[in-house]
């Protein structure tokens, strides 16, 4: 039901046609009694500087979820913006803070890591290959280097975006050991597949799976299928393995602390969920 006090997240995007996460926020909501809910607003990107402003300016919204194509611009748009969203170079959610002013981050990365976590492992001194230097794998480096890996190798078919992502990483992660170039997953703990590949059937592996170490932890981002086939062929090395969908429902507990919503469990959010993935 909404109400005169019902508090509104936008989730801002073009198109917003194939979004579920509002399947997965509003039944929480609604199942919690928060009178909150996320709705979809479809903004072009010659729109969406000006949307953006407006909508943050309305008492009811507390803040809002951005997809694509907005993820980038929206870090420019922010007052301030944490560490994790500098070396994304994006924003994935925006909020009001008391003052008025605007604060951005991106979740992408913590929702891996705490995915990752709650199956025991310890990000502290591992060596990390990602393949895929985007928003969601710039995220995800942020991430695991805030955990504490020791070492990160970053490959891009643009060489340049691993490159500027090491540098970001650098500024703000100088503890952490950072090289580019290359994809070979031999002798690293955690590989993360940060790419589209394994969305089509006749899509290329991200890595040479001969060369996993049984016992590495295998990451996907991609959503399409549960186990894509970078992680049945993990699985067939004795990898273990983390589905794309885990990334999502650990990221929304994230989003729901950043908005003040309180704390929320992935499997409390799939039992409630409106959508199967």
């Amino acid at each position: 039901m909404i109400s005169g006090r019902t508090q509104l997240l936008p989730l801002l995007g073009d198109p917003t046609h194939t979004v579920k996460s509002p399947m997965i926020y509003n039944p929480w909501f609604a199942h919690h009694g928060i009178d909150a809910v996320v709705v979809p607003m479809a903004v072009k990107a010659p729109d969406y500087a000006a949307a953006l402003l407006h909508l943050l300016r309305m008492g009811n919204v507390r803040g809002a979820l951005v997809t694509m194509p907005h993820k980038i611009s929206t870090l420019e748009l922010v007052d301030a913006a944490t560490p994790v969203a500098r070396v994304a170079g994006a924003c994935n959610a925006v909020i009001r803070r008391a003052d008025g002013t605007t604060l951005g981050d991106q979740f992408d990365g913590a929702g891996f890591v705490r995915g990752a976590q709650r199956k025991g492992l310890d990000f502290k001194r591992t060596r990390v290959l990602i393949s895929g230097a985007g928003g969601v794998g710039s995220a995800i480096a942020a991430s695991i280097a805030q955990a504490g890996a020791a070492e990160l190798m970053l490959h891009d078919l643009n060489p340049g975006s691993a490159d500027a992502l090491a540098r970001r990483l650098a500024a703000h992660c100088p503890d952490v050991r950072v090289r580019t170039g290359s994809r070979d997953p031999a002798g690293f703990d955690v590989v993360v597949n940060a790419t589209p590949l394994g969305m089509n059937a006749d899509d290329p592996l991200p890595f040479d799976v001969e060369r996993l170490p049984p016992g590495a932890y295998v990451g996907e981002v991609v959503m399409k299928s549960e186990h894509t086939p970078l992680l049945r062929a993990a699985l067939a090395r004795g990898c273990t393995v983390q589905v794309g969908t885990d990334m999502l429902f650990e990221m929304i507990p994230a989003y729901l602390e950043f908005f003040g919503f309180g704390a929320a469990t992935a499997e409390e959010l799939r039992t409630l969920a409106e959508v199967r993935y």
